[in-house]
């Protein structure tokens, strides 16, 4: 993805996830917004891009953050949204272990109170260390905590995966945490 694709792709979290007024759009109730409503949007604030574009950006966004329902006439952010809306997500059962990454500088913290949602609707997780490790990389030195979802399963708490493969639940006790060692 290019320097220019790459600055879009943040301006689009940013209004798909976090400020859609910014742009003077209204995301529905789902987090749908139409495309040509974006499209127009964006060009109104600077930021005139094709549809092809827009396609390539969802389709190379290397965390999949935005998808579109299944015509293509409307697009929304996968997870991650610090706005109330309604991603229609369904309980599912997880991996025996799930992994969660973040800055050294929190550890401590989480140890302590476990893992909050903070202004987010869910807790996110990974199934495989490497993208743990990678988005523990963008908050400083990472650390990796294991999480053991059969144990929170079995004391009844929920799952639920996004479009993005990301699992989400609504906090993880610390009780549940375990560093993990390599």
């Amino acid at each position: 993805m290019n320097t220019n694709n790459k600055q879009l792709s943040k301006f689009l979290s940013y209004l798909l996830r976090h400020k859609p007024e910014a742009a003077g759009i209204t995301l529905d109730a789902n987090g749908w917004v139409a495309v040509p409503v974006l499209l127009e949007a964006l060009k109104a604030n600077g930021n005139s891009i094709t549809f092809e574009t827009l396609v390539h950006i969802v389709e190379t966004n290397n965390k999949k953050r935005f998808a579109f329902n299944h015509d293509q006439t409307m697009i929304r952010a996968s997870q991650g949204h610090s706005i109330q809306i309604d991603l229609g997500y369904t309980e599912t059962i997880p991996p025996e272990v799930l992994y969660h990454g973040t800055a050294t500088k929190n550890m401590e913290l989480i140890k302590a109170s476990g893992l909050q949602k903070m202004n987010r609707h869910h807790v996110h997780l990974s199934q495989d260390i490497n993208t743990a490790q990678n988005v523990g990389q963008r908050h400083g030195k990472p650390v990796v905590f294991v999480i053991d979802t059969k144990r929170m399963l079995a004391d009844g708490y929920s799952f639920y995966v996004s479009e993005n493969n990301v699992w989400l639940t609504n906090e993880v006790p610390a009780k549940y945490l375990t560093l993990w060692q390599n």
